[in-house]
């Protein structure tokens, strides 16, 4: 398993808009076992560049250049393009850093609460302020439409945010702590 998961904003990752400090089932799986999502900032590109890339390499390499007669025949088609893409990234993914083991007995809860911590990198408006959970909260003025990192820690029922430099990309100091506890509503399985 990853020690992280970047996802884009889509509901079936986020949850739904109508409940914005509602989880989604994606992300309560990830929470359960230990893994802390990292959504990248709406309608941004660099952040999100990767995933759109490989939705579109993808859709380009295998879903538009061929026919699929069935199913499995697309699955078929899918496998081979992830094995050359592996390969051709071979090197790359050798130096990322180890992953842990599944743990075994492991069962999906989705009524229990989340527990663990979620990223979320959000840009600023005009007056530093960013919105979170369907919240607007005001990071720094110092700090207009730039990113930040909005940490939410679960277990502490904490939000930090901390401003992002692209010149110092290692320098993130934190610019604001707020107390913030996420709803206890209860999740339909």
């Amino acid at each position: 398993m990853p020690r992280y998961a970047q996802f884009d904003n889509a509901m079936i990752f986020q949850g739904t808009h109508r409940y914005p400090e509602a989880l989604g089932q994606v992300i309560r799986l990830c929470l359960s076992l230990g893994v802390v999502p990292v959504f990248v900032p709406p309608r941004e590109m660099g952040f999100q560049a990767m995933i759109e890339s490989y939705n579109g390499w993808w859709q380009t390499r295998v879903w538009a250049r061929f026919q699929h007669p069935n199913l499995e025949h697309l699955q078929d088609r899918s496998l081979r393009h992830v094995q050359a893409l592996r390969q051709h990234r071979a090197a790359r993914i050798e130096a990322a850093p180890a992953r842990r083991p599944f743990p075994k007995n492991w069962k999906l809860k989705l009524k229990t609460r989340p527990r663990g911590r979620m990223v979320y990198v959000r840009r600023t408006n005009a007056t530093g302020t960013v919105n979170l959970f369907g919240r607007d909260w005001t990071v720094s003025a110092a700090w207009p439409n730039r990113l930040v990192r909005c940490e939410v820690d679960l277990d502490c029922d904490k939000i930090a945010f901390f401003t992002l430099r692209r010149s110092d990309p290692v320098s993130q100091p934190k610019t604001l702590e707020v107390e913030y506890r996420l709803p206890n509503r209860g999740f339909q399985d």
